[in-house]
């Protein structure tokens, strides 16, 4: 396997201002964990977030609408103009923080980061055709359509990849079906608990190591973070099904659009939420306490669970409840430039079927750009894994990842 000429990879597993890259609800979960969470608390705290919108969880969608949601409810609880602070600077804060403004209320956006951005990062250079996407980019055609609809900053760059192909270490086979998960899936109604996703499979004579099914099961979480062994069989996550859409253009631009005008605060986490009927106190990490009168909370769930920001009182058993029952699930993305195609693989997304590579989820963007890129994509557990390789030990895991799409050598045929 050659070596790539440029390299870049995501982290989100183990960024303290992450902890994971988007929610999916475990076996045993009721969905309305996720509006118990969405709840205003006294009417000083207000929860935004893609974990917390009950429609569209865990994309870039759902952390929009709930980003709306939250503001419009701490509109209607306002009087008059109010010092608001929306703590993240993510899509889901940076809408609210939005809305709030264009309200006439004097709006603190606080940022962990050196940026604004949240867990959508564009990496722009000579070396990438297209900005290099390191967190959200991927999005069904339907979410894109209603995204548009939203954001007036969206721009039009897109590429579709709507080919697909397996491949094995025979060659092209037959991309992975999910018939398998969505029948395990129908038969799970029928028991008396909710159980596993992997363990509905069983139950239905499915074995989840069998290549095919194992790739299609890398692929749900590729695209919704889930652990087909946490995930929840009666409400389980389910990947795009009318293609796919990259965002292909700098993402970045989308967020100085909306924050015009806004007061953020980069490098500033906040550590510390102490609320009464009077107001809102904010400590920073630097330890520089803030008055506000109301607050909308955007931090990832996986911040919430690990306790990165103290709360008091604290907040609800209800609040607390759902912090605790939802999952911060994993994706990481890796891309790699080649010097030039080494693959005989023309389809836009491929399927890994059988080995042991890290990484089975490709897309190959030569077809849209020209340019030899891959990019990779790995979820789940396994995504947990590779997030905590060195760079030296992830360049090597994803290039053997790559070893079926290599021609065999001279020496081989």
């Amino acid at each position: 396997m050659p070596a790539p000429a440029a390299w870049l990879r995501s982290t989100w597993s183990t960024d303290p201002y992450s902890f994971g890259a988007i929610s999916y609800l475990p076996a045993g979960t009721d969905p309305q964990q996720r509006a118990a969470l969405a709840e205003p608390v006294d009417d000083r705290l207000f929860f935004a977030g893609e974990a917390l919108d009950d429609t569209r969880p865990g994309t870039v969608l759902g952390a929009v609408d709930s980003g709306r949601s939250a503001a419009l409810a701490l509109i209607m609880a306002a009087t008059g103009q109010e010092r608001v602070a929306v703590i993240g600077a993510g899509a889901s804060g940076v809408v609210a923080g939005r809305l709030l403004a264009d309200a006439g209320h004097d709006v603190t956006i606080f940022e962990a980061r050196d940026r604004s951005g949240g867990r959508i990062l564009s990496r722009t250079a000579d070396e990438w055709p297209i900005p290099a996407q390191l967190g959200a980019w991927l999005i069904s055609a339907e979410q894109l359509a209603a995204l548009k609809g939203r954001l007036t900053a969206l721009g039009e760059q897109q590429l579709a990849f709507e080919t697909t192909t397996g491949w094995s270490q025979d060659g092209a086979t037959d991309a992975p079906s999910g018939e398998a998960i969505a029948q395990a899936v129908e038969h799970a109604k029928e028991l008396p608990a909710d159980v596993p996703l992997s363990e509905a499979l069983e139950q239905d004579g499915a074995d989840p190591s069998d290549p095919a099914l194992a790739a299609a099961l890398a692929w749900l979480a590729a695209t919704t973070a889930a652990d087909p062994q946490k995930a929840s069989s009666w409400y389980p996550p389910t990947p795009p099904e009318d293609g796919l859409a990259g965002m292909a253009e700098d993402l970045g631009e989308f967020f100085d659009e909306h924050l015009q005008d806004l007061e953020i605060t980069l490098a500033s986490p906040v550590v510390r939420v102490a609320y009464d009927d009077s107001g809102v106190s904010l400590r920073l990490g630097t330890g520089e306490a803030l008055s506000f009168d109301r607050v909308v909370v955007t931090a990832p769930l996986g911040v919430l669970q690990q306790q990165g920001i103290e709360f008091a009182p604290a907040l609800p058993f209800s609040h607390r409840g759902a912090i605790a029952a939802l999952a911060s699930g994993f994706i990481e993305t890796v891309w790699m430039r080649f010097d030039e195609p080494f693959w005989e693989a023309d389809e836009a997304v491929w399927h890994v079927v059988g080995g042991d590579g890290a990484i089975r989820t490709w897309i190959n963007l030569h077809p849209a750009t020209g340019e030899p890129v891959l990019v990779g994509i790995v979820g789940g557990p396994q995504a947990e894994q590779f997030a905590g390789l060195s760079d030296h030990d992830a360049q090597v895991a994803a290039r053997a990842s790559l070893a079926l799409f290599a021609p065999a050598s001279a020496d081989e045929s």
